[in-house]
């Protein structure tokens, strides 16, 4: 990782592999369609009120902060990504999610109850929220029917190459989640974004049932 000299305006930028791909198709292959702004490398604590030449000078730790340099990181760009929000608003929206993680226990095996997984948005009230389930293959993930879907497209995350192909994505109040049999212990994340405030946390996703456990227990047979 390095940093770029904010002295001149500078735009620096570099593809994912599925960019490059699109890139080496020509035509009209890569064509970029939509983007998002972030502001992680900002300290907000550094606005100093206090700053003894004036107002003018509150931000001036922070306009002087330097920018890091792009990477295709999904763990370490874009968390922060900027939003539009209504002129009046005084509060950043905060998504809460209930359970805070989950876990799959072994004891559970296959017949454990699927967890809710409960979201509200704190000060600005969110329509509806996009779930997005890292790695498919160690829970499975469904449109709660009793809440109902949500209304409203997805709001765009941009996910690793690694993750990208065992991803799903669904538009929903609340979803439920269903225990997979592993061949090990996994764990993965589960992105919820508010698709009118921008607002985004993850939670964990544990899954200790596995083939070994469930034939321990005699719920299944487990053949080689």
């Amino acid at each position: 990782m390095g940093f770029l000299n904010n002295t001149t305006v500078t735009v620096d930028a570099i593809l994912t592999k599925k960019g490059r791909e699109l890139l080496a198709q020509g035509t009209d292959a890569f064509n970029i369609t939509k983007f998002a702004l972030s502001d992680d490398e900002v300290d907000y604590n550094l606005w100093d009120v206090t700053h003894p030449n004036g107002s003018d000078f509150y931000g001036k730790v922070i306009e002087n902060m330097p920018l890091l340099e792009a990477i295709p990181d999904e763990n370490h760009v874009l968390r922060y990504k900027l939003v539009t929000l209504p002129k009046n608003t005084v509060r950043m929206p905060v998504i809460n999610v209930t359970p805070a993680s989950v876990t799959f226990t072994s004891a559970g095996g296959l017949n454990q109850p699927q967890p809710t997984i409960v979201v509200n948005t704190a000060n600005v009230s969110d329509n509806s929220y996009t779930f997005i389930l890292h790695n498919q293959s160690v829970c499975s993930m469904n449109v709660d029917v009793a809440a109902g879907s949500g209304v409203g497209a997805t709001t765009p995350f941009f996910l690793g190459d690694d993750d990208a192909p065992n991803s799903k994505t669904l538009v929903a109040q609340t979803v439920k989640l269903g225990v997979l049999a592993q061949d090990a212990v996994r764990a993965t994340s589960l992105t919820i974004i508010g698709n009118d405030t921008g607002a985004t946390t993850s939670i964990t996703i544990t899954n200790n049932v596995t083939l070994a456990s469930i034939a321990q227990q005699g719920n299944t047979t487990v053949t080689g």
